[in-house]
Formats: C-alpha cells, sequence, structure tokens
C-alpha cells in the first residue's frame, strides 16, 4: 500500500496509468469522464431509475438542508466585558468523495457523499469511481452534483486525490466507503488530507422483544447479509421463543435467496442471537457492540430509542428498515462500524464545514484577561508568552 501512494504521489499520472492497467485491467488516456459522457449516461438511465435516483437526491439534500439550519454561526460572544468571541461556519474547499464499485451498481452511494457536500456549499467536488464501475453510476455522480468525474478505482484513486496529479486535483478532504484496500490507503495518507472515518464490512442489530415479527427481522437481516460475506448480522432479543423463530426463518428464506452466496456466509460465520435477561441486559449489550445499523422492534420503540446511546443509525419501529435509508429516505448511509458509533456519529452535512473560532478584545477585556495570562506563562517559565501578553497590558497604562 505504502508503495501505491508514493508512485502516485511521485509519478502522477503515470503512476495511475500503470497501477489502473495493473489492478482494473484497463489504462485510459483520459481519466476524467467528459461532459458529452456524462450527457450520454445520463440519457442511457432507464426513466424510472433516473426518477428513482432523483426522488433519493431529493431526500437526501432535504434533510442535509435541515441539518445545516442547525449549525449557526456564533458571531459574537462576549462572556465578559471587552472579550469578544465567536466562530463562523466555512464550508470545505474541496473534497473528493471515493465511489466504490462493488458486487452490485449502488446507485445510492454517490447521492450520499455528493449531495451533502453540495448543500454544505463545498466549492468543488471530485469524485472518482473504478473504471469497470456500472454507466449508472457515472450517470448517478453528475445528477447528485460532482464538479468532476474521475474513473480512477482503488488505493490509486485516494493517493491521488490526497496528492494530487497533472489530471485530477489535490482535495482537502476525501470521504466515501471501499473496500479494504481503500480503506487502508484513506487510513495512510490521513493527516496532509481529511477523511470521513475507517470503515469495515456493514452491520445491522435488531433489538426485539416478544412482539417481535420473526419473518421480518430474519428479511432485515438478510437484506443487509448480501452486502458482503463479512457483514456483521445479529438479533438481540428477551424473547427465547423469538430467538429460535428468527433462527428457523433465516434459513428458510436463505434457500431461495437469489443472493445467498453472499449472505449465506456472512450469516453463517458472523452471524448472532443473543438472548438478555431483560431490557437493560440488551440495551446493555447494544451499546457494547454499537451497531452501525440499528432497528428497534419492541412494543414501544420511541421508549426504548431513548435510552440508546451508541449506534451508527437508528431505526425505531418495524416499519423504519434499514435498506429505506440504504438507498432513498433521506439519513446517510455512510456509517460509523467496528463500535465507532460509541464515539461518532455517520457522515452528514457537517462533515463538510469546519466551525473555526475567532477573538477580538477591547481595551478593558486586555485589563481583564491579561494579568492572569502573564501570571500562568511565569509559572509556566514561557517568558515570551508573559512578554507577549504583558506588552499590550503596558500600552494601554502608557507604560
Amino acid at each position: 500500500m505504502r508503495g501505491i501512494l508514493a508512485e502516485v504521489r511521485a509519478r502522477g499520472d503515470a503512476a495511475l496509468r500503470e497501477l489502473s492497467a495493473r489492478f482494473d485491467g484497463t489504462a485510459p488516456e483520459a481519466f476524467e469522464v467528459s461532459p458529452s459522457e456524462r450527457a450520454a449516461a445520463v440519457a442511457a438511465l432507464d426513466p424510472q431509475t433516473r426518477a428513482d435516483t432523483e426522488f433519493a437526491i431529493a431526500n437526501v439534500r432535504a434533510f442535509a438542508e435541515a441539518q445545516l439550519a442547525t449549525i449557526g454561526a456564533l458571531p459574537d460572544f462576549e462572556p465578559r466585558p471587552g472579550v469578544h468571541m465567536g466562530h463562523r461556519v466555512i464550508p470545505i474547499g474541496r473534497v473528493g468523495a471515493y465511489v466504490p464499485g462493488g458486487r452490485f451498481p449502488l446507485l445510492s452511494a454517490p447521492v450520499m457523499t455528493i449531495v451533502p457536500a453540495r448543500v454544505a456549499g463545498v466549492g468543488e467536488v471530485v469524485a472518482c469511481l473504478p473504471p469497470g464501475a456500472h454507466p449508472a453510476m457515472v450517470a448517478g455522480c453528475h445528477l447528485a452534483g460532482a464538479d468532476r468525474i474521475f474513473r480512477i478505482g482503488g488505493a490509486q484513486a485516494i493517493a491521488a486525490m490526497a496528492f494530487g496529479t497533472e489530471s485530477v486535483p489535490r482535495v482537502d478532504k476525501i470521504v466515501g466507503p471501499g473496500n479494504a484496500y481503500v480503506n487502508e490507503a484513506k487510513r495512510q495518507v490521513f493527516g496532509p488530507v481529511g477523511i470521513d472515518q475507517l470503515a469495515g464490512p456493514s452491520e445491522i442489530y435488531v433489538l426485539a422483544d416478544a412482539t417481535g415479527d420473526p419473518e421480518m427481522i430474519a428479511t432485515d437481516l438478510l437484506a443487509q447479509a448480501e452486502h458482503d460475506p463479512r457483514t456483521r448480522v445479529g438479533l438481540i432479543t428477551t424473547h427465547p421463543p423469538l430467538a429460535e423463530a428468527v433462527l428457523a426463518e433465516v434459513g428458510r428464506q436463505l434457500a431461495t435467496l437469489p443472493t445467498r452466496e453472499t449472505a449465506g456466509p456472512a450469516w453463517h460465520d458472523y452471524g448472532e442471537v443473543l438472548l438478555c435477561d431483560d431490557e437493560a441486559a440488551m440495551i446493555a449489550c447494544s451499546d457494547l457492540i454499537a451497531a452501525e445499523h440499528l432497528q428497534i422492534h419492541t412494543a414501544d420503540p420511541h421508549r426504548l430509542a431513548a435510552r440508546l446511546s451508541n449506534y451508527g443509525s437508528l431505526f425505531i419501529g418495524e416499519l423504519a428498515s434499514v435498506v429505506y435509508s440504504d438507498k432513498c429516505s433521506g439519513t446517510n448511509h455512510t456509517l460509523p462500524t467496528m463500535a465507532a458509533g460509541r464515539y461518532t456519529g455517520g457522515l452528514w452535512v457537517g462533515s463538510f464545514v469546519k466551525v473555526a473560532t475567532h477573538q477580538w478584545l477591547a481595551p478593558e477585556g486586555v485589563r481583564a484577561v491579561a494579568p492572569p495570562a502573564v501570571r500562568q506563562s511565569a509559572s509556566e517559565g514561557l517568558e515570551g508568552h508573559r512578554r507577549a501578553a504583558q506588552l499590550r497590558l503596558d500600552r494601554l497604562q502608557g507604560g
């Protein structure tokens, strides 16, 4: 991995061509998708697919706009006379969105990364997707609002966006999910460039009591399991008969599921059913796991939801399926995995802005803060600090 990043950093487009030929079997002369190619990809979309994509874009945009409205500027806060401070909400200058190819054309992927960036006011959004990605993915990037689209995949795409090449501009932050190689590349470039998160395979857990519907729970578990054979799926319940019924139902549904070659290994290798003595134990178990997707199928799901703290995204009641969020309902599907929900949330419009502070002081403010700053600097042995604090006080006092 370090070699791939170093090659792209040192040799730019030439390295990208060699790496694309090695890993993707193609070395395009031009990496960027031209305006005419973008238009052709949109024109080739099935009308219903385009309508559904635009439906998803509208919902994600509306939710992102509502979220952005909660992030207010603080122009002037005066904690004591003459000491003024505040913050501005500043969009990131240029963002790179990695759009995975995956086993299936995930048309929702560019919507989730590009639309919130556009709503946040990002200056330029660059999208990279593997050369072999379905043409509909190019159309999705275009409709979502990408300024530039490049046919570059894998770790070399992350390197191109992190360091810049002759064709690809250097970005300030990279977002979007990918395979293990993409994830590791993001980890290694972090610092000079920002990243959204380090995400592992997908996860879904369901909290259920005696009112849970075995067929619905099994269906939702398998829906997520078909993402990847390493998907982590689980049921946490206080009702043993439901646990037995879900186990039987998963087996029944797997027999006819067309994607069982993926979903089956996920269930057999990573699936689990956890029995808890009571609701308190169920909550403690769930908060320890901090699942990426957490569904609540209980008699009073809203009451239970208020008691939960650790998750990527919460789905309250049996009508709220993860699938709706994955595709088009409006909440983002780029979420923390591997228990990262203990300390962070998922991708949202706030991921694309900086809350940057400022301050200014009037003379009475200097008179209030300079003396303690002088004393603290002296006690820490930082003479330069002490002098900087004292100088302004001396000037005000005519000294």
